[in-house]
């Protein structure tokens, strides 16, 4: 994989961290603008539905951030 792959597959979300911490988000494709949010993933989807038809890219920001390093 080129550098310029990994780059742009990477995304900083320090800002979704500080302001959604353990909530459900609801992304656009761009996997950055924030279109939903919520305690559920049905809020966060009801809120992304009155900005877009476009199925959203769901996922739960952690309370913590915690490294992890996959063992078997």
């Amino acid at each position: 994989m080129s550098h310029a792959m990994i780059a742009y597959m990477a995304k900083d979300w320090t800002k979704l961290y500080k302001k959604y911490k353990g909530m459900w988000v609801a992304l656009d494709s761009d996997e950055e603008t924030v279109l939903g949010f919520g305690a559920t993933v049905k809020e966060a989807v009801a809120k992304a539905k009155r900005k877009t038809t476009h199925a959203p890219f769901l996922t739960r920001i952690p309370t913590t951030l915690d490294a992890y390093i996959g063992a078997l």
